[in-house]
């Protein structure tokens, strides 16, 4: 699959993640356990487990979008 600038998620694809792991870390909160967190959200458990590490390290920010994965190779600099 091919995306928009080279590579990385679109800027609504990278919203709609973020959601994903806020929602998972009200969720953390909460007490619910990682295999019933990631059913309801449909996605891995290893990624409800990865986020539950960063946020119980980090709190919640730790799960906010850090932007694009990659920058662009190339400047308009000569």
């Amino acid at each position: 699959m091919r995306y928009a600038q080279g590579g990385g998620l679109t800027d609504e694809r990278r919203v709609f993640r973020e959601k994903l792991r806020m929602d998972a870390a009200e969720r953390f909160a909460q007490g619910d356990e990682n295999s019933v967190i990631a059913h309801d959200l449909r996605v891995s458990v290893r990624s409800v487990q990865r986020w539950r590490r960063a946020w119980s390290q980090d709190g919640p920010g730790a799960l906010a979008s850090k932007g694009p994965a990659s920058v662009p190779l190339l400047s308009d600099e000569l």
